[in-house]
């Protein structure tokens, strides 16, 4: 069995690995959402920023991408991802059934945000999102940064998210 890995914002335009196959997909039950405040990779404990992350919604429908990962490296990718996305404990790993452009449902690993965790911050209207990832700063590089590759390259695939693309109209408009 093939393992799968769910990408749906920096793991779209940087995994970390090279994926032997990489397909547009769809993971039912959550939204794409700036839910999480970095307080490591996007911002510090004295100024959070925020990264997405995956919020539970019934209705809701996440466009990304399935990343498959070569057998000979699962054991490797399993141990990077795991420090990269579970640092905080923000993130829980799940192995959620995701639909492949192609037709094919398969399951994968999945980081969704961790609704009872300090960090979770659903609800954050746009306008606070965008002066929040507009001034943030982190151990990866500035929080606009993570917000402009994240569109670009969901936009290269085709994947359209009104949200997002408001966010980097009002921070490019607050001045980075």
């Amino acid at each position: 069995m093939t393992m799968w890995v769910f990408g749906y914002g920096s793991l779209v335009w940087n995994p970390g690995f090279t994926p032997v196959q990489r397909v547009l997909a769809a993971l039912p039950g959550y939204h794409r959402s700036f839910c999480m405040r970095s307080i490591h990779h996007r911002g510090t404990e004295e100024n959070p920023g925020l990264v997405l992350a995956l919020d539970e919604s019934p209705d809701a429908l996440c466009r990304g991408v399935a990343l498959a990962v070569h057998e000979d490296e699962e054991e490797k990718v399993l141990a990077y991802l795991r420090e990269r996305e579970l640092v905080s404990a923000a993130y829980l790993e799940k192995e959620l059934d995701i639909m492949l452009r192609d037709g094919r449902q398969v399951r994968a690993l999945t980081y969704v945000i961790d609704a009872d965790h300090e960090q979770y911050c659903g609800g954050l209207d746009l306008e606070e999102q965008a002066r929040i990832i507009a001034r943030a700063h982190g151990g990866r590089g500035p929080n606009h940064e993570y917000l402009f590759q994240t569109v670009a390259h969901l936009e290269e695939l085709g994947i359209v998210d009104p949200e997002l693309d408001w966010l980097v109209r009002r921070v490019k408009g607050i001045g980075v």
